[in-house]
C-alpha cells in the first residue's frame, strides 16, 4: 500500500505558515490582533455579506446565530432530519426543540414542500443545511418564512463557496454559519464564522461570544455570554486559505467531475446532483448505493480501508438518535432514512490526482461488484 487515501484532509499550500509565525513572533496568538479582524472583513467579502463574526468552530456558530435570534426555552426550530448532529444539537444548546422535516430525494436537503406543515405557534425559525456541498432551495424557505414572520439561518458548514441563483450561500437568510474545521474546503483548524447584513444581530453576536463583555466598558457584563473566540493565529490561517480560496473550491469541483467520468457507467450507483440554479462545491463527493443493504456498505468499507481507501457512511437521520427519537415517528422520513442507509462518502481532498482517483474509482467499482454478488 503506496498512500492511504482520506476522505478529507486539510491543504496548506500557501501562506498558512507565514502568518502564523507573523503571530508568534508578534506574541498575538490568543483572541486578539489583527488577523482576526482582516479575516472577518475578508469573509465578508468573499460571501457578499456586511458582517462576518469569526468564532472558535461551526457549532457555536450555530448556537450563536440561535440566540442572536433570541431562541430560547419552549421555542422550536424546523431542521432538517438529514444533517449532520451539530445542526440539531445547536437548537437544543438553547433549550428549544428541533422540529425534523424530511430530505428531497435528488439533492439530500430539506424538502420545502413538508415545512409548513411542521409550523406550529411555537416555531422561531428555520434552518438549511447545504449539505454535502449542494444549496438548499432557498427561494421557498424564504417564502414560507416570511409568511410566518420565521428568521431562516443557513448552514453552510459544509458549502463555502456553493452558489444559489448566483448569490454565494450564507448571503441569502437573516444569517448564516460555516465551520472550518480541519476537512472543510477551507479552514482554521477548527472554527466557525457567523455571517449576516443584520447591524444589531452582528452585536448582539459579538457581546454573546466574548463572555458577554460590553466593549465599551471593561468588565462589565450586562448579560451571560460565552467564551467563543476564535484565537488570531486560526484567523491567520484563514486569512492564507482565503487568498486561494478560488483554487480550494475549483479542486473539488474537479474532483467531482473525474469521478463522474469514472462511476458514471456504474448503474448500482446515484450520483450527486448539480441542479440547474446551484453551484454545487462538492465538499465530499457522495453516492448512493441502489442495491445494497446497510450492513453490506459497511462490509464495502472495511474492505476499501484494507486496499488504503477511507470512506464514510452519510450521517445518521437526527430522528432517529437516540436523544432526538421521541420528538416524531420514524415513519415520517423515508427519504432520510434511505439516503442515510445507502449513501457513502468517496476520498475528496482538494490534492488528489487524476490517477489517484482512477485508483479509487476502479478498486471502488471492484469491491462494489464483489459485495453485490455474495
Amino acid at each position: 500500500m503506496e498512500k492511504f487515501h482520506n476522505v478529507a484532509q486539510p491543504i496548506l499550500n500557501g501562506n498558512e505558515k507565514k502568518y502564523v509565525m507573523d503571530c508568534l513572533d508578534s506574541t498575538w496568538i490568543s483572541s486578539n490582533g489583527s488577523y482576526i479582524h482582516k479575516f472577518e472583513q475578508e469573509f465578508a467579502q468573499f460571501v457578499q455579506t456586511k458582517h462576518a463574526i469569526a468564532c472558535s468552530n461551526g457549532t457555536t456558530a450555530l448556537h450563536l446565530a440561535l440566540m442572536g435570534h433570541g431562541v430560547t426555552e419552549h421555542d422550536e426550530v424546523i431542521v432538517p432530519s438529514f444533517t449532520f448532529v451539530a445542526t440539531a444539537n445547536a437548537v437544543a444548546h438553547c433549550g428549544a426543540t428541533p422540529v425534523f422535516v424530511d430530505a428531497e430525494p435528488d439533492t439530500w436537503n430539506i424538502n420545502p414542500l413538508f415545512i409548513e406543515e411542521k409550523i406550529t405557534p411555537r416555531t422561531k425559525g428555520i434552518i438549511a443545511v447545504h449539505l454535502y456541498g449542494h444549496p438548499a432551495d432557498m427561494d421557498p424557505i424564504m417564502e414560507i418564512a416570511n409568511k410566518y414572520g420565521l428568521f431562516v439561518i443557513e448552514d453552510a458548514a459544509e458549502a463555502t463557496g456553493a452558489e444559489y441563483k448566483g448569490k454565494k450561500v450564507g448571503s441569502i437568510g437573516n444569517s448564516a454559519i460555516f465551520s472550518l474545521f480541519g476537512n472543510k474546503i477551507i479552514t482554521t483548524g477548527e472554527g466557525g464564522i457567523v455571517t449576516t447584513n443584520d447591524d444589531e444581530f452582528t452585536q448582539r453576536i459579538r457581546l454573546l461570544k466574548g463572555q458577554g463583555m460590553d466593549p465599551n466598558r471593561r468588565y462589565w457584563h450586562p448579560v451571560i455570554g460565552y467564551n467563543y473566540r476564535m484565537t488570531n493565529i486560526q484567523a491567520a490561517i484563514g486569512c492564507a486559505q482565503l487568498e486561494n480560496i478560488q483554487w480550494h473550491v475549483e479542486q473539488r469541483i474537479r474532483i467531482a467531475g473525474l469521478y463522474k467520468e469514472q462511476l458514471q457507467s456504474c448503474s448500482a450507483l446515484t450520483m450527486p446532483v448539480q441542479k440547474d440554479w446551484a453551484k454545487n462545491v462538492y465538499w465530499l463527493f457522495s453516492v448512493l448505493l441502489n442495491d445494497v443493504t446497510e450492513a453490506g456498505r459497511d462490509v464495502l468499507i472495511e474492505r476499501l480501508v484494507r486496499l488504503g481507501i477511507e470512506t464514510r457512511p452519510f450521517f445518521h437521520p437526527m430522528h432517529a438518535l437516540p436523544p432526538y427519537q421521541h420528538l416524531q415517528p420514524q415513519s415520517e422520513f423515508p427519504v432520510a432514512n434511505r439516503i442515510s442507509s445507502q449513501g457513502i462518502n468517496l476520498p475528496s481532498s482538494g490534492d488528489l490526482t487524476a490517477e489517484e482517483i482512477h485508483f479509487i474509482s476502479d478498486s471502488f467499482k471492484k469491491v462494489l461488484s464483489d459485495v453485490l454478488h455474495n
